[in-house]
């Protein structure tokens, strides 16, 4: 099980957590000209690397906030954190 650790509430167990994505991922600028095939990959593709990766997270069973962190998906090591 892996423990993460919520910048509001401390370490906790995964099962109290709900993963949201990757961080940091924009808004398309103007969506109304986007093509389906255009929102297809924002909403879906996303990227899939070896290593250091910036994930959102809600503490879902605790506080209820979003925060950003940065895992290595090899190790699942979690090195960052930055509210948001």
């Amino acid at each position: 099980m892996l423990l993460i650790r919520c910048p509001w509430c401390g370490e906790r167990d995964e099962v109290e957590f709900r993963y949201g994505g990757q961080a940091h991922v924009a808004y398309p600028a103007d969506p109304e000209a986007l093509t389906d095939a255009q929102w297809a990959e924002y909403l879906f593709v996303r990227d899939n690397p070896k290593g250091a990766f910036a994930e959102r997270w809600v503490h879902a069973v605790g506080c209820r906030r979003w925060f950003s962190l940065v895992r290595d998906t090899v190790s699942y090591r979690m090195t960052s954190e930055a509210a948001q």
